[in-house]
């Protein structure tokens, strides 16, 4: 079985859950000037084609947009205090299980012998609201990690065996940090501290 690509039609998908996904569509959230990816409608049917929510673009609104925003935000902050081992936020909590108590939309089962969800927009962003309640509820909730590669701010599941992975990827931020801590380390080697006494 072939590993999914971590970034398809311009989206990352390194949170292990599409509720973490689902957050990572604001790229730079920690810096001066965060990009939302999710700026219209079309955005959001890439989006949900993207994390194989959806077989073909189910035809996204305005209304749509504004509720996947929120409930990303509320998911983000979830899992971020979650990550943090903070307190859930009330508010943020009472609207992630308001989706969640919405019509998700039905798994069926193709002609292909493949498992798809069907239905609007609205019942998958209820399917995404169950799965984030799933998760930030369940056995991983204490395996919710943010990116430690600066400025990365993804949050991921930290399926490792030891549970101290500390980048949302090793071929991405991972490869980052070791790069620079080979650089640092080679240059602190080529240049030892002159200021040492020699003998």
């Amino acid at each position: 079985m072939t590993a999914k690509a971590e970034i398809r039609d311009g989206f990352k998908f390194r949170g292990g859950s599409p509720a973490l996904d689902l957050a990572a569509t604001v790229v730079g959230r920690l810096g001066a000037a965060p990009r939302d990816l999710l700026a219209t409608p079309a955005d959001l049917d890439r989006w949900l084609v993207a994390a194989e929510l959806a077989e073909a673009p189910p035809g996204s609104t305005e209304g749509n947009l504004v509720q996947a925003r929120s409930l990303r935000e509320a998911l983000y902050r979830l899992a971020l205090s979650r990550a943090e081992g903070a307190v859930l936020p009330d508010a943020d909590r009472d609207l992630l299980n308001g989706y969640a108590a919405l019509p998700a939309a039905p798994l069926q089962l193709d002609a292909d012998g493949r498992a798809r969800l069907s239905g609007d927009v609205r019942g998958l962003l209820a399917e995404l609201a169950r799965e984030g309640v799933s998760l930030l509820g369940g056995d991983f909730s204490h395996r919710i990690r943010q990116c430690e590669g600066p400025p990365c701010a993804v949050l991921f599941v930290d399926t490792s065996r030891k549970g101290d992975r500390r980048w949302c990827s090793m071929s991405a931020c991972g490869n980052k940090a070791k790069v620079a801590g080979y650089r640092k380390r080679a240059s602190s080697s080529a240049h030892p501290d002159e200021s040492r006494d020699p003998s």
